[in-house]
């Protein structure tokens, strides 16, 4: 399935485990079934968000837009990181009032059922968007499938804390465990937009693809000297990587001996760019050809990475 798709599913998860959650708390009176409940709602709110996030991303690259829509998705991940300060904020205040006037709980078994039918129904969504996500390289979507996987511990804590009220009468378990979820959705809330403020300032690509796009290049250069330039003249230096939402992009220098013909170094500079398409499907690759007795002026603040 598509992200959009996915996110789409996830509306639908958000709305039945919603109303699965208000029940809960409907029948029971309890803070932290409360707590859950209103964290579906920051779930539907940024599965929405989410959905118009990755329909914009997937549009094509125009006149304002030359590289693409793709930064759209972090916009969703730290609105979805917002959202969990605010319902991680309304949770707080209101487990502190119960926690000052605590009050009994009523049908708490079917108050657990609910919950616990709804965590099964949020982790498997979860599951299948994180997968997804992965094979999609979608921030917006992993965002979402996080937060489910949170809501999923949410409700389990929420569970615990019922049943411990259920065995001992203490009621004031209910708002200690409703202030502990509240807690734990912060924690995420803010790893979200952390993530998404990375993303937006040009972050480099994860460690192993940055190794991948080395080993290749390192590869290319052996076998390429080796057969056809003794003197090993043909290099690369300046490598330069950054992502944008789905997309990865890498920008190198590559030296050549200089009496070689344009032709000649543009046949190379192909086969440069197929090998590291080849090693990392979907690179964007931007290869300035240098004489090897020339070296680039860079911005001395700006230390290139490491290179072969």
């Amino acid at each position: 399935m598509t992200p959009r798709n996915l996110l789409w599913a996830s509306v639908g998860m958000a709305l039945t485990t919603m109303a699965l959650k208000t029940m809960a708390w409907y029948i029971t009176g309890s803070v932290g079934l409360l707590s859950d409940a209103m964290e579906s709602v920051v779930n539907l709110a940024s599965a929405m968000f989410g959905v118009t996030m990755v329909t914009l991303a997937a549009q094509p690259a125009d006149d304002n837009h030359p590289y693409g829509h793709h930064k759209a998705e972090y916009f969703s991940s730290a609105f979805e990181g917002m959202l969990i300060f605010v319902a991680a904020g309304a949770i707080l205040w209101t487990a502190i009032e119960r926690l000052l006037a605590p009050q009994p709980l009523e049908q708490v078994g079917w108050g657990l059922a609910l919950s616990v039918f709804s965590s099964l129904l949020n982790g498997g969504l979860a599951w299948v968007m994180l997968r997804a996500s992965r094979q999609h390289r979608s921030i917006a979507l992993e965002a979402d499938a996080r937060h489910l996987f949170t809501d999923v511990w949410t409700s389990a804590g929420v569970v615990l804390g019922l049943g411990a009220v259920a065995l001992t009468g203490w009621n004031w378990l209910d708002p200690v465990v409703a202030i502990g979820v509240a807690l734990n959705i912060l924690r995420e809330g803010a790893h979200l937009i952390w993530r998404s403020s990375q993303g937006l300032m040009d972050e480099a690509v994860e460690p192993d693809v940055r190794d991948t796009i080395q080993q290749t290049l390192t590869t290319f250069l052996h076998q390429h000297n080796a057969s056809t330039t003794p003197s090993g003249c043909v290099r690369f230096d300046h490598i330069t990587t950054r992502m944008a939402g789905q997309r990865r992009f890498v920008d190198l220098h590559m030296h050549i001996p200089g009496h070689w013909t344009l032709s000649h170094a543009a046949e190379l500079r192909g086969q440069v760019e197929q090998a590291l398409m080849a090693a990392v499907p979907g690179l964007r690759t931007t290869i300035e050809l240098l004489p090897c007795n020339v070296e680039a002026y860079l911005d001395p603040v700006a230390a290139p990475e490491s290179h072969p």
